[in-house]
């Protein structure tokens, strides 16, 4: 509701005449989550390099009750959060995380995801973040694994109102269907979910690409391999054709 409020304030103050306007910065995913043996945690940086002071709004887009979390920042101020799920109060989540502020020019967003593993902090690693929300039919992500040494996560995220079917299909050679899988999403929801449990029958292997087919517009999709050493690398959609 205050996240309502909040942009709702930035609509009036735009059809008023005020030279700014309100922008957004999606981060796919954030949160605090335990895997097998190591807590994951996101760490989260926002930067005003805009010239001008801001107010900013963060919410947890598809957590209960769409948690907001406001702040200031002036000129060149940059305002970070270790583990982003602090300043929501919440211990676990998993959610795509949205930075909204009332300037036209949107903030430098940085978000980072680390395990941490029986005291210690494995390697850090970046986590691709967007403005605006763009899609496309069909999506593909690529050079996925799940072998001894390598697992394997896709998140299919739902903005939209309406539940959202998503045709998943795995590829080794492009237009060649491994496995077929289909799955509803539903409105305002994550699913993040294993490889192996979208395509049970396939046992094990490397250089995989899934292509992923939606009509629904407000969607999103990425993925996660994961090494031994709990050291993920994030990995972007890519637009795919038939």
């Amino acid at each position: 509701m205050r996240l309502r409020l909040f942009l709702a304030l930035l609509l009036l103050a735009a059809n008023a005449g005020a030279q700014e306007a309100a922008s957004t910065v999606m981060v796919p995913v954030v949160g605090s989550s335990i895997g097998p043996g190591v807590l994951w945690k996101t760490t989260v940086e926002v930067v005003n390099d805009t010239g001008n002071p801001v107010n900013v709004a963060m919410d947890l887009v598809t957590a209960e009750e769409n948690p907001v979390a406001f702040f200031d920042l002036g000129p060149g101020e940059t305002k970070t959060f270790p583990d982003i799920m602090q300043p929501f109060g919440i211990p676990f989540a998993l959610s795509p995380l949205r930075v909204t502020s009332d300037t036209r020019r949107a903030l430098t967003v940085r978000a980072t995801v680390f395990g941490m593993r029986n005291g210690e902090l494995t390697k850090p690693e970046p986590i691709a973040v967007y403005s605006g929300q763009p899609y496309y039919p069909l999506r593909a992500l690529d050079n996925l694994s799940f072998t001894d040494e390598f697992r394997t996560n896709i998140g299919l995220v739902n903005f939209g109102d309406k539940p959202a079917e998503f045709l998943l299909a795995l590829q080794r050679i492009p237009g060649r269907n491994l496995a077929v899988s289909y799955l509803t999403v539903q409105p305002v929801s994550l699913a993040h979910m294993s490889i192996q449990s979208l395509f049970p029958l396939i046992s094990k292997g490397d250089d995989f690409t899934v292509v992923i087919e939606t009509a629904s517009r407000e969607t999103y999709v990425y993925g996660s391999v994961i090494d031994n050493d709990h050291t993920g690398r994030f990995v972007v959609p890519r637009v795919a054709t038939r």
